[in-house]
């Protein structure tokens, strides 16, 4: 009975423990929210939600990279959309550094003797020029090692660890087609924004950021360049002439005629997005995805009409005034025009560029020119003097020398992917790898025009497109055991 008694005692007295530390719990709880507000009251709710979000990331560290997919395309428009200068970016580092650390924890084993899927040339290129901008730090010129921190994110960090992701995790087929309806879907939603902006109006927030300094460069002549909920509107006009060129090419290579019809409607619903955003150089995304696409068809008949079409369209921009009373044509016309004013100031810029540089072939340091250098370094050279182009900043911020590996680096990338996807045989496959490629190559070529190729989301699209195109025979199906029907030369390659 004593022992019965003992044991009754022992569980009142802890029922009562518990309890008082539950009321302790909860006045404190209590005091905190009444001196913090809401603030403080939304961190207990979503601290615990925090938690268990990266706890499932770390066991599963897909959940953590499509999240970050989805939020590349968000990111730079929350701040308009919530009106606050909170640092959203960081979140996209967290989520790659989450995916990473998931991958560390949960390694994917291989069968013995196979080799690693990082030992494929696009992943040693990267890590290349990876490794050049690391060695930045160094560069005596750089003003800021912070700026670099910030800066080589956009430039080489993203990169590399996207290529590493896409290589090691999503080896599947079907999560290349979950990639590509996840582009295709924001793309609309991005689209729909953009109509509403220019049709409907702004919201405050949009109001506030164009006032701020962003009118001069999307108002122009009493006209809204229209930038959706992306970084600008010449990102955004670039987003939407890659993706019309994806949809454009699945159009024409879509046997089914529904599925051919829906391409082509999405085609026409992001050119027209791509022309209220009012950007000239986004243009050469068609200008050169196109006949590349023609190439890769090795047909000499599609390749004279493709060629002749796309002569036609040219003439018709550059010779004539047809459409002029258009203000989103004048300004796809104004593209072709080599005595532009923007254009005769951005090789004004690139002169003055030359003298400086002519004796740093290092450049300046990842993070002297643009925003990160005006930030950083206010009222230096590099930082006051506009760079316009990706291949402009990559020529300040790292050098000739630099300017020449990543030029090179993407060459060989062009031509690594130009084969490989040449030699895919699986018809449906091949149609989106060759809308992925010639994307890549489009955007790579307008962004000598625009800062595109290192800003969210189109980085996102393009490294992991890169990834996509350059080992695509890994999402063809396995061969098929040879049969007196079946030559083994029909079988489709394993590489």
């Amino acid at each position: 009975m004593s022992g019965l008694a003992n044991r009754y005692l022992d569980t009142r007295v802890g029922s009562a423990a518990l309890g008082l530390v539950a009321i302790g719990s909860a006045v404190a709880v209590g005091l905190l929210v009444s001196r913090g507000g809401v603030a403080v009251a939304g961190l207990f709710i979503a601290g615990p939600l925090a938690l268990l979000f990266v706890i499932i990331c770390l066991a599963r560290p897909i959940v953590s990279f499509w999240t970050y997919i989805h939020l590349s395309f968000l990111v730079n428009g929350l701040g308009r959309l919530l009106e606050t200068d909170a640092p959203f970016g960081l979140a996209i580092d967290g989520l790659l550094l989450l995916t990473l650390l998931g991958m560390l924890l949960n390694p994917v084993t291989r069968p013995t003797g196979e080799p690693s899927p990082l030992h494929v040339s696009v992943f040693y290129l990267v890590l290349g020029w990876f490794i050049y901008t690391l060695l930045q730090l160094l560069n005596p010129e750089a003003r800021s090692r912070e700026a670099w921190f910030y800066a080589v994110r956009g430039v080489s960090l993203y990169w590399i660890q996207v290529v590493i992701i896409v290589l090691l995790i999503m080896k599947d087929r079907r999560m290349v087609n979950q990639f590509v309806w996840t582009w295709l879907i924001w793309s609309v939603l991005a689209a729909i924004w953009a109509f509403k902006q220019q049709y409907v109006g702004l919201t405050h927030g949009e109001t506030m950021w164009l006032e701020s300094g962003a009118k001069k460069t999307h108002v122009l002549f009493g006209h809204l360049r229209s930038f959706s909920f992306y970084s600008d509107a010449g990102q955004f006009g670039a987003a939407m002439s890659h993706v019309t060129l994806f949809a454009l090419i699945k159009a024409l290579e879509e046997p089914k005629l529904g599925r051919k019809l829906l391409f082509a409607g999405l085609a026409l619903f992001f050119f027209w997005g791509f022309a209220i955003a009012g950007s000239r150089g986004p243009l050469f995304v068609l200008v050169v995805g196109l006949p590349l696409y023609l190439f890769l068809k090795k047909n000499i008949v599609i390749l004279s009409i493709g060629l002749t079409l796309a002569g036609g369209a040219f003439g018709l921009l550059k010779f004539t005034n047809a459409g002029q009373g258009n203000y989103q044509v004048q300004r796809i016309r104004s593209a072709l025009d080599p005595n532009d004013p923007s254009l005769l100031v951005r090789l004004e810029n690139q002169q003055k560029l030359s003298l400086y540089l002519a004796s740093r072939p290092l450049g300046g340091g990842i993070g002297s020119g643009g925003d990160w250098g005006r930030r950083f370094s206010p009222g230096t050279f590099l930082a006051e003097t506009a760079l316009d182009s990706w291949y402009v900043k990559i020529w300040v911020e790292s050098g000739v020398i630099g300017l020449v590996l990543h030029l090179l680096s993407l060459v060989v990338m062009a031509v690594i992917g130009f084969v490989k996807v040449s030699r895919l045989r699986d018809p449906a496959l091949k149609s989106t790898m060759m809308g992925l490629y010639c994307g890549f190559v489009g955007v790579a070529a307008a962004s000598y025009g625009n800062q595109v190729f290192g800003q969210l989301p189109s980085n996102t699209v393009l490294y992991i497109s890169l990834v996509f195109f350059t080992v695509g025979s890994r999402f063809e199906p396995l061969p098929e055991p040879a049969t007196a029907d079946t030559p083994p030369e029909s079988f489709v390659p394993r590489t």
